[in-house]
């Protein structure tokens, strides 16, 4: 399904598009709901402690500083989210597990993938305005992705038939 394509047809006037640099690369070709967001630099802490709070209806947005050295999201913690209920994660960073992380129902899209974990050191702001790909993310409003790309709207979008 395009959804997408969709609500910028239905809300020009509501949605941003984020430029287009992210691969979707998790189970769900198609999510989208309210964001949490974590700003962290090479180290997934916060998103280790996030994907274990329960994420219905919320898409996890990470601002990993557009590193592409280290891995902010591995099979493990892709598992732990979608048991958790996540509708999907965005890094601005990388993603390893790649295959695991493609059977698990969860949308994630991310820059690309890195073999190599970050490190833990506790580090990171959780619910934080984030800023990258021409966009402003902010905890509460609403992202939405697909293959055709990732927006944010500042109130909930539907499709109209």
């Amino acid at each position: 399904m395009d959804l997408l394509p969709d609500l910028c047809d239905q809300y020009p006037e509501l949605v941003k598009v984020v430029e287009p640099m992210f691969g979707n690369f998790g189970g769900r070709e198609v999510f989208g709901g309210e964001m949490v967001t974590i700003k962290a630099y090479e180290d997934n802490s916060l998103v280790r402690e996030q994907v274990a709070q329960p994420g219905q209806g919320k898409v996890l947005v990470v601002d990993g500083g557009g590193s592409m050295r280290r891995a902010m999201l591995g099979d493990m913690l892709a598992e732990k989210a979608a048991d958790n209920g996540w509708e999907g994660i965005v890094i601005y960073g990388c993603i390893r597990d790649v295959d695991a992380i493609g059977e698990t129902d969860l949308g994630v899209a991310a820059l690309g993938t890195h073999p190599m974990k970050t490190e833990k050191r506790g580090l990171g702001d959780l619910n934080v305005e984030l800023c990258f790909g021409g966009v402003t993310f902010r905890p509460g409003e609403y992202l939405y992705a697909d293959n055709n790309g990732v927006l944010v709207s500042a109130e909930p979008l539907e499709v109209k038939d």
